[in-house]
């Protein structure tokens, strides 16, 4: 009960601060709004969808990207119009996708310092940040022969083709999740899965899909750019679809990590103790990967690699509420979502805007070497 009301308590004052930083960051840009506006702005938004009756309250329809929807809201302050879509249709997509990403890495890469009881693990360990790069990568210089084979046979023969940005996000998440699943299963045998083989595997893995996408770029020609602002990160151009997709599978596997959090304490204490203790030591492990691997892929499909917020926000974390991952996991998964929103606010108040990968390199490379250099680096 106590550890529960801990994990209150710390959740609900992360929560309020992510909420705080959403506000302000939503305000910061080319055109300065108050907290105050944007947090009316916020209030008579409320998405329902169109065709609903909704009365003669609220402002009327709201186009988003790629979703028709009307809008209402018990709430009418009287909003400035252009601050109003630039709030709703430029910057809230992409802080809430901001936030959303830095979530599901820092859970991530919680769940894999614990599973690999070591600080300096992160979430591209089990090649799913390499995997992704591969998929988006190989769109990115074949979008023609790949959009070809990704045209969706439905049920009553209907075909989708995927846009462009849709395919580059799907085949990030296909290659990010064919990484990590190879990843274990080459370090799997005879049903077992160790950590040291594991970890070994996800090095193999890497080197390897790290060539591929050298020869990848090579072959590139004018897409190069967007190779490397994809690899770099980026989060310019989200879009409420991309939001809503990314919302739909985080919190559930989210869920699934929090609930097997009592389970990667005690395999803290060793496969053998955790065993003894009547856990299932090999399953626990394949939900745990799993589900990590997904809310990563999750989260890089739309976001590219931005490195760091699934390794130094999990340790800071550790240092403040302590190692039990019940506490540990959805605090740190907060202070991730907060740190990448404020990551990205700085990259793109500059006079250019900067990959959002570079500004969490900049501050996640300095803490790295503290970690290297820290007594604490080979404890929890």
């Amino acid at each position: 009960m106590r550890v529960r009301r801990r994990a209150v308590t710390w959740s609900a004052a992360l929560a309020a601060v992510l909420a705080v930083v959403v506000v302000v960051s939503a305000g910061i840009g080319p055109v300065r709004i108050p907290p105050a506006e944007v947090l009316k702005v916020v209030l008579n938004a409320t998405v329902v969808p169109a065709g609903v009756e909704l009365g003669t309250r609220g402002a009327g329809p709201l186009a988003l990207p790629g979703i028709d929807l009307a809008y209402r809201s018990p709430f009418a302050f009287p909003v400035d119009d252009v601050h109003r879509r630039i709030v709703l249709l430029v910057r809230l997509p992409r802080i809430l996708l901001a936030a959303l990403v830095g979530f599901s890495l820092a859970a991530a890469g919680t769940v894999m310092q614990g599973f690999f009881r070591n600080p300096m693990a992160d979430p591209s360990i089990i090649g799913v940040s390499s995997g992704a790069a591969v998929g988006a990568v190989a769109f990115i210089v074949f979008p023609t022969a790949l959009s070809a084979t990704l045209t969706l046979p439905l049920v009553g023969a209907v075909d989708v083709g995927l846009s462009y940005g849709a395919g580059v996000s799907l085949f990030a998440f296909v290659g990010a999740l064919v990484a990590a699943f190879g990843v274990y299963a080459i370090a799997t045998r005879h049903g077992r899965t160790p950590v040291a083989t594991l970890l070994l595997a996800g090095v193999a893995v890497q080197t390897f899909l790290g060539a591929v996408i050298s020869y990848l770029q090579l072959q590139a020609g004018e897409s190069l750019r967007r190779i490397v602002a994809w690899l770099m990160g980026h989060l310019s151009g989200a879009a409420w679809s991309e939001v809503t997709a990314t919302a739909l599978v985080v919190p559930p596997l989210f869920l699934v990590l929090l609930v097997y959090s009592r389970d990667l304490n005690v395999l803290l204490l060793g496969e053998e103790e955790a065993h003894g203790l009547g856990i299932e030591v090999e399953r626990t492990k394949r939900i745990l990967l799993t589900a990590s691997a997904l809310i990563t892929a999750a989260g890089v499909a739309f976001a590219g690699v931005i490195g760091f917020v699934g390794l130094i926000v999990p340790h800071m974390l550790r240092l403040v509420v302590g190692p039990d991952h019940r506490v540990l996991l959805p605090t740190a998964a907060l202070a991730g979502g907060t740190f990448l929103v404020a990551a990205d606010t700085a990259a793109r108040s500059g006079t250019a805007e900067l990959p959002v990968g570079v500004v969490t390199a900049a501050v996640g490379a300095p803490f790295f070497v503290y970690l290297l250099m820290s007594r604490e680096v080979n404890e929890l």
